[in-house]
């Protein structure tokens, strides 16, 4: 039953992070995470609580096996390109210039990260 209830913790930290950077293309998604980093950086962490629960999840889990990590490392890397196109535009490139293509977010787009962290999860902790 603890497996489950930290599933449904951290499927819900997916849906949060997916409905606040909510947006019509990806310029609009860049710009939510732009204009929450111009607020302040730490809010900005605190945002993408997924990131620190998956690592609350390592440690309470002493669980660092492959898909675990690879969760990890992904959420690691998202939040790292995020921060240097915010870099970028604070420090006046054009969005354009920083993320060539625009591209539709359909709701199968927004929200992939609901369904692929979760089946991660699953694989990490042996629940099948």
């Amino acid at each position: 039953m603890d497996l489950i209830l930290l599933l449904i913790i951290f499927i819900s930290l997916e849906l949060f992070e997916s409905n606040w950077q909510k947006a019509d293309s990806l310029h609009s998604l860049i710009l939510n995470n732009f204009y929450l980093y111009q607020k302040n950086l730490l809010l900005y962490f605190t945002f993408h609580a997924s990131f620190i629960y998956t690592i609350f999840l390592c440690f309470y889990l002493n669980n660092f096996g492959f898909w675990m990590s690879s969760i990890l490392i992904i959420k690691f890397l998202d939040i790292s390109f995020k921060l240097s196109m915010m870099k970028k535009l604070s420090n006046g490139e054009e969005l354009i210039n920083v993320m060539p293509m625009n591209i539709k977010m359909t709701p199968i787009f927004r929200y992939m990260n609901v369904l692929i962290y979760p089946i991660s999860f699953f694989f990490a902790v042996n629940l099948f």
